[in-house]
Parts: C-alpha cells; structure tokens; sequence
C-alpha cells in the first residue's frame, strides 16, 4: 500500500518526525533512576579511584619488599633533616604492616653535633618497632611495640645549658625539652644510657634489660639500673618497668625505683601512661635519711641542716612542675606535712611550699640557725655548746651557703602550732621565706610568747661579700609573771609587762660574724606593775627588808615596779649599758658595763640605791661576768667586802653597835622620771623625778 499525506485523514492528530534520543547512562553513574552523576563528580571519583589504587599498588609494593630500596632515600632525607650523619650498616625495611608503620634498621647510627663530647646520639644492632598511623596522622607520635638490641644513647647539655644533643637542625639552635614518643611495649636488650648535664653537674649512666617472666600472663618486665654523680654526690639507681597484658592492651605501667647515696634513700612506686611519659603518673615517693640539707644537695639547693627523718609524698610532674603533694613525715622529734612544687622558669630553679607542723621540738630548730644538729641529737641543749680558745661558744659559727643560694629562688609559708621548749611557751609561728636572687627575707616571722606576740623582719643580703643581715625583732607587751615562770618567777602576783624591741645590722657570713660586727640598739621597756617581793628583793640586795619580810611571813606580797628599761647601743659587735635603769616604790636600780657579741663575754654590774632609810642594805653592786654560755653571778664584790672592813675597824675604835652603821642605807636614792624611761630614751635623755638629767646611768659607751 501506497505511502499516503498525513492530510489525507482529516481530524487525525498530526505527529512531527523528533531526533534520536540519545542512549542512557551506566546505572553506576546515575542518581538513582534518575538523572546522571554531575561530571565533576564524576572525575573526583576517577581521580580518588586511581588514587587508591597507586595506594594500594605502593602499599603492595612496599609490603612485597619490605621497603628495602628506600634505604638511601632514607639515610639521605634523615641527614637533611637532622642536621646530622644518619647512616644504616645492614638490613633496612619501612613499609605498612598492614595499616601500621613498620620500622626495621640493623646497625644505625645518628651521630652527635659537633661541640658534644661523644661523637653519636644514638646506635644500635638492631631496632623493631611498630609505629601508629593514624595517631601519626593527627600529630602524635605512638610505638605500640619496640624491640631494642644493643642501644646505646648519649644525651647531653652543653656547658652553658643552651644546647643539648637531642635537638635536631641547626648545631646552634637552643635546646628543647626530651619528648620521647609514647611506647606501649618495649623489649630491651643490652641497652645502655648516658646523661650528662654540666649545669646540675649531673652525669649518670644506665642499662636496661628485658627479665622474661614465667608466667605467660606477663610480657616481661624491663628493669635497669646504674650509677652516677649529681653535685659531686655518689648515687646508685635501680627499678623497673613491669608490663603485664592489659598495659599492653592500653592500660598503665607499674614502677618500682630506687636510689641511694649514703645513708640518703629514695623509693618511687606508682603507675605511668606510657613507659615513657611522666606526665599523668600516680606516684607515690618516700625519702629517708639522716639530714634533708643532703638530700638538696642533689638540686644544688641550701637548706638548713636537720636531724635524721622520713617523708612520704604523692610526686606528679605537671608540664614543666614537679609536685609534691599531700606530704607528711617527721624530721628528729618533729612532725612536717603540707606541699612543695619544683619548677624552672627561665632555667632557674625555683620552690614553692606550703608547710605546716603540729609540734617542733626546741631542739629540731637549732640546725635551722646553723647549730650541729648530731651534737644537739647526742648531747641536747648542752650540745649548743662549744669551746673555742678555752671559752664556751654559744652562738652559731656555721657559714651561710652563699654560692648555693645563689642557684634558686624560692617562696616558703610555715606554720607550726606550738615549739616543745622547757621554760619558754612558744606557739603559733608563722613564718614567709622569700629568696630573690641571693636576697633571703625571713618577713614577717611572728609567734606567740608567753601571752604576748613576737615578731621579727630579718633579712640577709648575699648578693654582695660579706653577707649583710639586718634583724628588726618586737616583742609586744607579755606578762612577765607567764614569761618568766620556767625560771621559778610564779603568776601570781605579778601583773608587770615587758616589751622589746632589736634593731641591728652587721656584716658577716654566720650568725656569730654577723652579731659580732652589728651595730644598732636592744631596748627592753618595763611599764608600770607588780612582781614578787621574792624575786625584787633579792635582786636588789636590801638585806635588811628582805629579812624583815621573810620573818612576817610577808613573802608574797607585791613590789611596785613604776617604770624600767633595760637598754643597750651596739657598736662593732659590742652592747653597752645604754641605760638600765628600773625605778620600783622602794628603790631605783642602776647598771652599767657590756657585753660583747664578739667573745660572747659579760660585764655587767648593778646596784639598788634605796628611796627609803634601811638598817641592813648591801649597797655591793651585783656582778654579772662570764659568757653567754656559763655567765657568773658574783654578789659578795670589793664594796662589800670595803663596808664589812669598815664596819670591822669602827668596832674596834667604837661601840658594839658602830658595825652596823656601816651597812645603814639613807635612802637618797633619785626616783626616774618614767616618760623617757618608757620610750626607750638613751643615757642622755634620762632624768630624775625633778627633772635633772641623770649622772649615773652611764654612757652608752663601755670602758676603754
């Protein structure tokens, strides 16, 4: 049949002739059933597909052959790196295992930069480790296993501690920190570290090993041991890493450490993260010994000597802070607790303390200002003592360590509730210690006395020879009845008060060279109130009162004290009577002479010139010679024995009863005008109830 015009069928929808469709899309290109993939797409996706497949080809080719062939591609990019030789004797392989990092190298070698005394950093016969990529990836760097024969690592400082051999590039660059990656398994053998840091003049050598443990449930522990010197200080060390299953499996590694010096001994046991990381370790420290200034020592630090005692501590290391905390122990018969940090800002070390003490024996606290703490441990108080040129020593002759303060700095706050001290009550000390740069200020330095407060400023300047001390000490209003009890003066009765105040300076490196050079002023200030007839009277030596009232059984009752003051100017070492001067209802007490800080020597004498008429008064001075540490008391002196000659001669010319006059007192005695008496005036400035200056209080100045 004929083809016919669409027009020959009228109403018929006409249909116009289209292009051909095109043909449809791979399903794996498409979205869905819907319309294709977006042609960048498309090419990403070609693009990361041949990626891994280069990947996997690389990955293939690495794991056939062990990455042998990157062996001088190896030695010469570590070498760029480094700064340094790198060099791999034998066997070589780098290559993923199968998504970890696998290193093997037998024989290498990475030597040290030039200016260190050994010529390589690391070697060894052959190092196995399985490194983490993907941690790798994301900046960390983590060995899940290590396998170690015949290391050999030397790290050192250099002599100015600016360089150390650890830091990569550039010979001249400064030294950083050792950060040691994360290792999760290690086994060692015949390995061997050395350290050596001129600075802390520490240099150490160490060895580890692998111990195969019997019991499959244990990998093995990783022990070490070794010997060294810090500060000129012998010193062993010896522990281990212990490792069983589950640290492997990412928990905790236990630690076990010991050292030695002497007699000095300190144990750390606890837990790491990681074998080689520190930081976030519970650690629990304990150190024992028989002084604590032995076991600073190490640190090149200078503290006071102590006796024997032991410390517990928990011990973490908090970036660049070591910490002790929740301390406790005990130095001789005293107790010690609180906190201490040890850091190096700027490379100086520097301490920080916290500390406190429930009860500190008297005797504990003479090391402290530089007595020898085995005398005062074997002999007590009398151990204090000692004899220099035939004389009893009493001060402390021990030098400051002035080269060893120089190398820290350090801010301590102390805090001891009471001091076990037989006639002296002393409680509540407080005391801040700050140490700047060879500038050591002990301020404020208070404590409780006998009811009243002491406190004292005193610092010492060892940034120039010699050494400058400067003592301001206070003694606030204290009952004197509660102050002198240890000594046989009872309360009762005794309302009178005594404040005080030193104010010296003196050059020296020891307490006696310091003391023995100062000068400044002591004033001891006695305000208005009672005391003992007991202890006035035999002071003041008016035999005929005394007799009178010990016969009236009138013992106990109280003297009237209006005004004293006990005062001393220092010049070059030596007190001299500036004045003493104590004014009582009765009589007017009088002292003049020294005594020197030098020799530790007294001269001192004093009288009691009486306001009222006396039969029998000995107006003998009372005599106080000696030494700090052995004074005497001489009460029968020439004047004495002068009036006895004459009483004597005027019984043979005269009457029985012309002896006694001469032991009759008239009672001339000048009362003391209290107001300069109570501020503490010198010998110039005293002055008689009528206002005259006072010609018998002496000078300020002694004789000679």
């Amino acid at each position: 049949m004929a083809d016919r015009d669409p027009s020959d069928f009228p109403g018929r929808a006409t249909v116009k002739p289209t292009a051909a469709a095109p043909a449809a899309l791979p399903g794996k290109w498409r979205i869905g059933r819907g319309r294709p993939w977006p042609r960048p797409v498309r090419i990403a996706i070609r693009i990361i597909a041949a990626l891994v497949g280069l990947l996997i080809l690389a990955w293939a080719i690495l794991f056939i052959t062990k990455g042998r062939f990157l062996k001088p591609s190896f030695e010469r990019m570590a070498t760029a790196s480094a700064g340094r030789d790198v060099r791999v004797a034998g066997d070589f392989q780098f290559y993923f295992n199968p998504i970890n990092l696998k290193f093997v190298a037998e024989g290498l070698r990475i030597a040290n930069p030039g200016w260190a005394t050994r010529p390589t950093l690391f070697e060894a016969r052959r190092i196995d480790l399985d490194g983490a990529t993907i941690a790798f990836l994301f900046g960390k760097r983590r060995i899940n296993r290590l396998d170690l024969a015949d290391g050999r690592l030397d790290l050192e400082w250099d002599a100015a501690g600016r360089r150390n051999s650890w830091t990569f590039g550039d010979p001249d660059r400064p030294g950083k920190p050792l950060d040691l990656p994360v290792i999760r398994r290690a086994t060692v053998a015949g390995t061997r570290l050395r350290y050596s840091d001129p600075r802390m003049q520490l240099a150490a050598d160490m060895r580890f090993e692998t111990i195969r443990a019997a019991d499959t449930r244990f990998a093995g522990d990783v022990r070490f041991s070794g010997e060294g010197r810090m500060r000129g200080h012998a010193f062993t060390l010896s522990g281990g890493l212990l490792s069983p299953n589950e640290t492997v499996a990412g928990g905790r590694n236990r630690l076990v450490a010991a050292a030695r010096s002497g007699r000095t001994a300190l144990d750390v046991s606890g837990t790491l993260p990681a074998a080689t990381r520190i930081e976030g370790a519970d650690l629990r420290l304990v150190a024992r010994g028989p002084d604590l200034a032995l076991l600073f020592d190490f640190l090149g630090v200078a503290i006071p000597e102590t006796r024997a005692y032991r410390f517990t501590s928990h011990l973490a290391k908090d970036g660049e802070a070591w910490k002790f905390t929740s301390l406790a122990g005990r130095f001789g018969d005293s107790d010690l607790a609180g906190r201490m940090t040890i850091t190096m800002p700027g490379g100086r070390l520097r301490i920080d303390a916290g500390l406190r003490s429930d009860a500190v024996d008297i005797i504990d606290v003479g090391p402290f200002i530089g007595y020898d703490p085995e005398r005062l441990a074997a002999q007590g108080a009398k151990g204090a003592v000692r004899r220099v040129n035939g004389a009893p020593r009493l001060l402390p002759d021990a030098p400051l360590r002035i080269e060893a303060i120089r190398n820290f700095d350090a801010h301590v706050d102390y805090a001891v509730r009471a001091i076990r001290a037989p006639n002296l009550p002393i409680s509540n000390v407080a005391l801040t210690l700050d140490l700047d740069r060879s500038l050591l200020k002990l301020s404020p330095l208070t404590m409780d006395v006998a009811g009243g407060k002491l406190a004292s400023d005193i610092t010492l300047n060892a940034r120039a020879r010699p050494v400058m001390t400067s003592y301001d000490i206070r003694l606030a209003p204290t009952p004197m009845g509660r102050l002198l009890k240890g000594w046989g003066v009872e309360e009762s009765g005794t309302s009178g008060v005594v404040k005080a105040r030193v104010q010296m300076k003196g050059a020296g490196d020891t307490v006696h060279e310091s003391l023995a050079h100062a000068d400044g002023r002591i004033a001891v200030i006695l305000p208005a109130g009672t005391f003992w007839t007991r202890n006035i009277q035999l002071s003041e030596l008016d035999v005929g009162t005394f007799i009178t009232k010990m016969f009236e059984d009138k013992l106990k009752k109280p003297v009237a004290v209006n005004c004293g003051l006990i005062a001393f100017t220092v010049r070059q070492g030596v007190a001299a009577a500036d004045p003493i001067l104590i004014d009582t209802d009765k009589n007017v007490m009088l002292g003049t002479g020294s005594f020197s800080f030098r020799d530790e020597s007294l001269d001192l004498k004093f009288r009691a010139d009486g306001k009222k008429f006396s039969l029998l008064s000995a107006q003998s001075p009372v005599r106080i010679g000696g030494y700090f540490a052995a004074p005497a008391l001489g009460v029968i002196g020439p004047e004495l024995l002068a009036r006895g000659g004459a009483g004597v001669a005027l019984g043979l010319v005269a009457s029985p009863i012309a002896p006694i006059l001469a032991f009759v007192d008239i009672g001339d005695a000048k009362s003391a005008a209290c107001g300069p008496v109570l501020a503490g005036a010198k010998a110039s400035g005293q002055r008689t109830s009528k206002g005259k200056p006072r010609d018998d209080v002496g000078s300020g100045r002694p004789k000679g």
